[in-house]
């Protein structure tokens, strides 16, 4: 089986302001990282727009409403100092989230061996009501619940190892025992949660990074702590928060890694996922916000992904 990869021109509508981090620039470096023939074998495939269900299995229906009067105002409206929304912003959050959801269809019944969704806005910072962090629906938890809802999945793992702390989802996930959540983050930094005593139900595996650490100290905390949890947890799919603005390069973070700690991480989540659940993975994209950056760090994940 060949991996997915979702991309759709709809993830470059939604538009921020001149200057912003978030920019359609990033899918545009991700394609173009993509494009050569070394990826030929990718089962490429567009977006679809995410039912109401799947976003009300996360978000309230209030919520979501807000969202999308706003977004239908015709007006560029900012939430917060990083979040804005404007005309197109509801429709591609919906296809940023159905493509998490077309993916994990995809690799639960067995037709594609993994996924990456390269899709924005991202969504980790998304709390159940709240859009924040450049993100407006919660792409991860929403393919999570959908493995549930829709495919029976029993237990479902979150690894994130943006460099920022993914607040949405552990609020979101805080006393759900059948949704794991393990991040790896610089700390302190945004959006100030994150701390090692955070544990919800248990489900909780928080393993901060000070500022200035690189590929040997994310290595060592990554395999020991977060994959040990994730093992020992033992889910029936593994989602990805795949955010690489923990590269030395990226103007957000101060965490040194390589691109060859991203492939390397995402060859470890490969080897629980082949002895925990058939190697089902989905990686949905969150930070990256240097384009070269992400593009060479976006290209070894994949060919990571794809070398199963």
């Amino acid at each position: 089986m060949a991996t997915l990869f979702v991309q759709d021109p709809v993830f470059g509508q939604h538009r921020v302001p001149a200057g912003h981090p978030e920019r359609p620039e990033r899918i545009a470096a991700i394609e173009q990282a993509l494009s050569s023939q070394d990826f030929a074998a990718l089962r490429r495939s567009p977006s679809v727009e995410a039912s109401l269900a799947s976003l009300e299995a996360v978000h309230p229906e209030s919520y979501i409403d807000g969202i999308r009067r706003a977004s239908e105002s015709g007006e560029t409206i900012a939430i917060d100092a990083d979040t804005v929304i404007g005309p197109a912003t509801y429709s591609t959050a919906r296809h940023a989230a159905g493509g998490a959801c077309l993916a994990t269809s995809e690799v639960v019944e067995n037709r594609a061996r993994s996924a990456f969704v390269a899709a924005r806005p991202p969504g980790h910072h998304a709390e159940a009501d709240r859009a924040m962090g450049f993100c407006i629906f919660n792409a991860a938890v929403i393919a999570a619940r959908w493995a549930q809802r829709e495919h029976g999945a029993s237990r479902v793992a979150i690894v994130d190892w943006d460099v920022h702390h993914g607040n949405g989802t552990q609020a979101i996930v805080w006393d759900d025992p059948s949704i794991l959540y393990a991040s790896t983050h610089q700390m302190p930094h945004y959006p100030g949660t994150g701390a090692a005593s955070e544990r919800g139900a248990g489900n909780i595996i928080n393993v901060p990074l000070a500022a200035g650490m690189g590929g040997v100290e994310f290595r060592a905390r990554f395999r020991d702590q977060i994959m040990t949890a994730v093992a020992d947890f033992s889910p029936d799919l593994i989602v990805i928060s795949a955010g690489f603005d923990a590269h030395r390069r990226d103007p957000l973070g101060d965490i040194n890694l390589e691109a060859g700690d991203f492939a390397w991480a995402t060859d470890q989540v490969m080897d629980v996922a082949d002895r925990c659940c058939d190697g089902r993975i989905v990686s949905v994209l969150e930070g990256g916000y240097d384009l070269d950056a992400l593009a060479d760090s976006v290209r070894v994940h994949v060919a990571a992904l794809m070398s199963a």
